[in-house]
């Protein structure tokens, strides 16, 4: 769970996951609504890919980002635990 909180310390990885709030992106799309080059917006993807805040959809070429729910959640219950022992 360490891994998840660190990848929460990040404003830019933050921003994406408030954009993934609304619907899913594509990569693209994602580079797209910030001012950093497109390496470190993938870092910034792949960091999330790999702590599971985000799932991903491969069409062809293209590489759809979405929130993970189920990641989320259980996010949320250990923050509840942790504030309610």
């Amino acid at each position: 769970m360490m891994d998840v909180w660190s990848a929460l310390a990040d404003e830019t990885r933050r921003e994406i996951l408030d954009l993934l709030r609304s619907r899913p992106y594509t990569a693209g799309e994602i580079v797209d609504q910030f001012s950093l080059s497109a390496a470190t917006v993938s870092h910034h993807l792949s960091v999330l890919r790999e702590t599971k805040l985000v799932n991903t959809t491969r069409r062809a070429q293209t590489v759809i980002y979405s929130l993970n729910p189920a990641m989320l959640r259980r996010l949320m219950n250990g923050l509840a635990e942790f504030l309610n022992p």
